[in-house]
């Protein structure tokens, strides 16, 4: 991959790099390999995220599944032992009872319609539903499953700053954590969960990060003071 790339604007069509067939380099939303080269199939910035994972940023307004990425979703139907969530993609997506930790025919996890889960998509194909598990690879949990609906609030946000706040030591959620307490979810498909001790708490915390979509560290600390 061309690094001189990263955090700068590609189009559609641009190569971004040559890759070796034995790479361990993968591959996140907007870019593709024709044979060893990567290729951006939509236009945004570039990003890296360690140890091999590349993809391009763009706020698109509906989301597309991909699979691996964790999302925040909404059941709205249950048909025979599966779940209908709505992810905010085109289509909903399906989650089985079987696809939570411990869950058996007579042990079924306690969800119901309108619950708010967190599960990461198994399963995304153009021409299929896509699936979801609330499970990582070892059968585990890890803290995926149903988000608490007391004192806590869900938002609509942008795909980007979705991404902004899952990098490593995202300024404004450390900023946050030394002025209050408080618990939070981030979907890639644009949507935020967070649940702190009061709802003005709350309030103030999903505005700071809402407002902190196009700031800097230095910026998010200094408007999380005058918030607080």
């Amino acid at each position: 991959m061309n690094t001189a790339l990263l955090d700068r604007v590609v189009l559609p069509g641009d190569v971004l790099g040559n890759v070796e067939p034995d790479s361990a380099l993968k591959l996140g939303p907007g870019l593709r390999m024709e044979q060893n080269s990567v290729v951006a199939v939509k236009a945004g910035k570039l990003r890296f995220r360690k140890p091999s994972i590349y993809w391009i940023d763009s706020n698109q307004r509906r989301y597309v599944p991909v699979c691996g990425e964790h999302v925040i979703g909404i059941v709205t139907a249950k048909h025979g032992d599966n779940f209908r969530v709505d992810i905010g993609s085109s289509q909903p997506a399906t989650l089985s009872y079987l696809a939570f930790e411990g869950a058996t025919k007579r042990n079924r996890p306690n969800v119901n319609i309108g619950d708010i889960v967190y599960s990461r998509i198994s399963v995304a194909h153009k021409d299929m539903e896509p699936e979801l598990v609330c499970m990582g690879d070892g059968g585990k949990a890890q803290l995926m499953g149903t988000l608490s609906n007391d004192d806590s609030f869900m938002w609509k946000c942008s795909l980007g700053l979705c991404r902004k706040l899952l990098v490593g030591d995202c300024p404004v959620l450390k900023h946050l954590g030394e002025r209050i307490s408080y618990e939070i979810a981030v979907g890639l498909n644009g949507r935020v969960w967070i649940r702190s001790r009061s709802v003005s708490n709350t309030i103030l915390a999903v505005n700071a990060i809402l407002a902190s979509e196009h700031m800097t560290g230095d910026e998010s600390r200094t408007m999380i003071s005058k918030l607080f």
